[in-house]
């Protein structure tokens, strides 16, 4: 099997890499133990230099890196620069951050002296996606390395340059050897890696079926794993909200990433008083969306990152409009070259439909109204996930007792969520377990060890 490199704008094959063999993917498995004996001894302040080096690094390479993920996975060139710049963000973040979070606690005991120290576990394996090919590593790379530990990627099958400049980043920040390595392997390999004693956990970002798979090997070799799998996401509009702020931000909560993000908005929940006023005013947002070339400035909306993606969204499209759904915008691809699929915005959803009961990885809008903020509730919460939410009022005392009550692991009142280092980062029900970011996340990956005294 060859790792292909093919551009969704133009439909190019741009480059082919063999895949590892099974010797080869255990050879560097070595390599990166050997490291992580000498790179557990090393001072959080060298480790606080490196990785502040490594967000230099990606801050002098931004224009290069974002060009290979608008040419690898079709993303707007700006937004690229825009996930360089928080990659260097996270390493900062935890350069400074995490000898400070991981210094030893006392514990008042019936010993001398007692205290829980923090240690590095040792190889964690990454099974990463494409949708965020820097972001996602990173965010799991800054606090797994800041911890001691050593990292080894098995990224997604498609963005293999992706996955070759962020091993360079660390080796030009001046990292030792094989503290962090890509594993040129495809995913049917991934089951080998974690059955290899020397990896110690797992830390996937996926769908929930890539999850179900990954945790159950995982769980038959005893280690640990933290599990983000995706979200369908709701915008809860009720009646006192902005309208127009609100509806100008769902079309980028939609549509960031062309759709491609695990926390974009997915299901538009709007109560019926403002339900006619806000959907012209959403419909509106998303059609002054610019679809386009991801290498051009302009572009706020480029293609699907590969043909099957975009023909599997047009399904769930297609058969909940079969179902009763009325397409409102788009619909249908774009014509000619490329994976591209414009804003599409379906109302008349019930439950049943894809576009209602599963993620919808594409820019395409589900409207769902309801009476009032009682039935919001239910409705956002009449979901298999429960990644992220948010919810638009002009009393924000009140969308904090609604947020209390969305089940997700992030709820924003009155603004989109985000990703941010300094916020922990994960789902519940079937988004998955664990947390990723701020202090929370860089503790996932240690072994939490008590010191008893006399």
């Amino acid at each position: 099997m060859a790792l292909e490199s093919i551009n969704p704008a133009t439909d190019e094959l741009m480059e082919t890499f063999d895949e590892w063999s099974a010797e080869q993917t255990a050879e560097v498995i070595d390599e990166v133990d050997a490291a992580f004996q000498q790179w557990r001894l090393t001072s959080f302040e060298k480790r606080r230099e490196l990785m502040n080096r490594a967000a230099g690094v990606l801050r002098e390479n931004k224009d290069e890196y974002a060009r290979i993920m608008a040419l690898e996975m079709g993303k707007p060139i700006n937004d690229g620069r825009g996930e360089v710049e928080k990659c260097a963000w996270v390493c900062e973040y935890y350069a400074e951050q995490a000898e400070k979070i991981l210094a030893d606690e006392p514990i008042e005991s019936d010993g001398s002296k007692s205290y829980v120290g923090f240690r590095p576990i040792g190889t964690v394996l990454a099974v990463m996606p494409w949708n965020f090919p820097f972001w996602q590593v990173f965010r799991f790379a800054a606090p797994a390395l800041m911890a001691g530990n050593t990292g080894v990627l098995k990224h997604s099958s498609n963005v293999p340059r992706s996955a070759l400049a962020i091993e360079e980043v660390f080796v030009k920040a001046g990292f030792p050897p094989n503290v962090f390595r890509t594993l040129m392997i495809g995913s049917r390999k991934v089951d080998a890696v974690i059955e290899n004693d020397l990896i110690k956990a797992v830390t996937l970002t996926g769908s929930d079926i890539a999850g179900r798979k990954v945790a159950a090997k995982a769980g038959e070799m005893l280690k640990k794993t933290v599990m983000e799998l995706g979200g369908s996401d709701p915008f809860i509009v009720l009646e006192d909200a902005d309208l127009e702020e609100s509806a100008q931000v769902a079309a980028k909560a939609r549509c960031i990433n062309s759709g491609q993000s695990c926390i974009a908005a997915k299901r538009f929940i709007v109560v019926d008083a403002v339900y006619e006023a806000w959907t012209e005013k959403f419909k509106a947002a998303l059609t002054s969306l610019k679809v386009g070339d991801p290498l051009a400035e302009e572009t706020q909306v480029g293609p699907q990152a590969r043909r099957d993606l975009m023909e599997e969204l047009h399904e769930q499209v297609e058969k909940s409009v079969r179902m009763g759904a009325r397409v409102l915008l788009g619909g249908s691809p774009q014509e000619g070259k490329g994976s591209f699929y414009p804003p599409t915005l379906l109302a008349d959803l019930k439950p049943g439909m894809p576009a209602y009961d599963e993620e919808l990885f594409g820019p395409v809008a589900s409207l769902i109204r309801v009476a009032d903020a009682e039935e919001a509730v239910a409705v956002a919460n009449a979901s298999a996930f429960g990644l992220g939410g948010c919810v638009w009022t002009a009393d924000s005392a009140r969308g904090e007792e609604i947020a209390a009550r969305i089940e997700a692991g992030a709820v924003f009142v009155n603004g989109m969520v985000k990703s941010d280092p300094r916020l922990p980062f994960g789902g519940v029900k079937i988004s998955g377990y664990g947390r990723e970011l701020s202090h929370y996340g860089i503790k996932e990956f240690v072994n939490i060890q008590t010191v008893w005294v006399r």
